[in-house]
């Protein structure tokens, strides 16, 4: 089931659901104080950066705060919009596996997708456990009798690193994933 998927439909797609991202944005400043900033983040980080003005310190402190949850709401944005198009374009579904984000056909090929939205997305337990989730699910889909090739990938929606294949994934980063 290959189908185009039109720039129209993408942008209607994209123009109805980034109000999500902003909605967790909006939800993110409601429920932070001041006090929870502070817990959270290096008092002498912020001294080092010459911050001698109260409202200096606290919009630095903001941006900051913001900065770090931001990436994870987006990503999870592009994690939909990935499984918009796959659905779109390959009938695609959101996966019920652990770690597994995406699975759809094509050329008589099940790919198993894990999305993350940048390159440096975690730490080695983190690409350990990636590739531990992946590999159980292909496990589970030969034991149920499946007979069919199956492909686990790594999609990066961001960056310019060459398409690799690993051991155990195949590795698809920016233009190349969508």
């Amino acid at each position: 089931m290959i189908e185009k998927l039109s720039v129209d439909e993408l942008n209607a797609y994209v123009n109805e659901n980034i109000s999500s991202f902003h909605q967790r944005r909006l939800a993110k400043l409601e429920q932070i104080s001041l006090k929870d900033i502070l817990r959270k983040k290096n008092p002498y980080l912020f001294r080092a950066k010459n911050l001698l003005v109260a409202s200096d310190l606290v919009e630095s402190l903001m941006q900051a705060f913001l900065s770090s949850s931001e990436e994870p709401m987006f990503g999870y944005f592009l994690e939909d919009l990935a499984i918009f198009i796959a659905n779109r374009v390959f009938g695609g579904i959101k996966s019920a596996s652990q770690g597994v984000d995406l699975e759809f056909s094509k050329n008589n090929i099940r790919y198993l997708v894990s999305i993350k939205s940048g390159p440096n997305w975690g730490n080695s337990s983190q690409h350990k456990k990636l590739e531990q989730d992946l590999n159980n699910c292909v496990r589970r889909l030969k034991q149920s009798g499946a007979n069919i090739n199956i492909q686990p990938v790594l999609g990066i929606c961001y960056g310019k690193v060459r398409t690799v294949f690993t051991p155990n994934y195949l590795k698809v980063v920016g233009q190349s994933f969508w």
